[in-house]
């Protein structure tokens, strides 16, 4: 496992170290709570839904990072650092979301 991989039971999150802290990928976190086949279409529904909640500063939050995908490639990925997922984390209506903060 890479320093840059948590896991959390069993599941992994990428992550990256930038500005003197860690940066999760918001695809990962939201897969793993929300247990959806399709975590990238979870998240995109889910970032509608918290600025249609008045949560705007989402994007703020929200930093395109390159982080290595399954293929050995580094893509640009959404990640946010510990507030950002906490704030997206609070968000999904999961019993896994407990042990995440």
């Amino acid at each position: 496992m890479s320093k840059n991989v948590v896991l959390f039971e069993k599941s992994e999150a990428r992550r990256v170290w930038k500005n003197k802290q860690w940066y999760f990928s918001v695809t990962d976190i939201v897969g793993i709570l929300s247990e959806s086949p399709n975590p990238r279409r979870y998240w995109s529904d889910l970032k509608i839904k918290l600025i249609s909640e008045g949560y705007s500063e989402l994007y703020g939050k929200i930093v395109q990072l390159k982080l290595p995908a399954s293929d050995g490639k580094m893509y640009e990925t959404d990640t946010s650092d510990a507030s950002g997922i906490f704030r997206i984390i609070q968000s999904i209506p999961s019993p896994k979301a407990e042990p995440f903060k």
